[in-house]
């Protein structure tokens, strides 16, 4: 056997072994995709922020996460949130200006992948929607979220489009 194919199946097992164990994926440890939820503080400016945005109330998040970003100018997810609100209200090129920030940051942000990749297919730019799904596909190695939504909105522009 192939020292990559041992090295692949030790870390499906040392994963499943976190799992079960539920260190892994512990409450409050990890945000999601898109941010987090933090558990620990259900009424935190960024807990109110994202229920701005899943109420579809964009400028009030925008204006908490604002906030959030002046105590931390480099928190990825609040970069990546401000991006999503600003896209929601249409202002492409601050929405891309932050999720780029947030890539800056930190290069893999599922999130930040995943809606630039949107922000891309919104404004026609399918090749550049199609590199962010790539980086998605080499950091999900074991499957995502992220990936996945993108990769049905890339299928269904080309559908639309009748690209191949």
């Amino acid at each position: 056997m192939a020292n990559s194919t041992r090295l692949r199946i030790f870390a499906y097992l040392a994963i499943a072994a976190m799992l079960a164990a539920g260190i892994l994926f512990a409450p409050g440890e990890a945000r999601a995709a898109g941010g987090g939820d933090d558990d620990d503080a259900p009424t935190s400016e960024y807990s109110l922020a994202r229920k701005a945005l899943d109420d579809g109330d964009y400028e009030v998040a925008i204006v908490k996460l604002a906030r959030l970003l002046e105590e931390n100018p480099e928190d990825a997810d609040v970069l990546n949130l401000l991006g999503y609100g600003y896209r929601k209200v249409g202002e492409f090129d601050l929405a891309r200006g932050y999720y780029l920030q947030a890539l800056a940051t930190e290069p893999k942000h599922r999130g930040a992948n995943e809606y630039i990749g949107e922000l891309y297919l919104e404004t026609g730019q399918l090749d550049k929607a199609e590199e962010r799904l790539a980086v998605l596909d080499d950091d999900c190695w074991l499957g995502c979220e992220e990936y996945t939504d993108l990769k049905e909105l890339i299928e269904e522009y080309k559908a639309e489009k009748g690209i191949q």
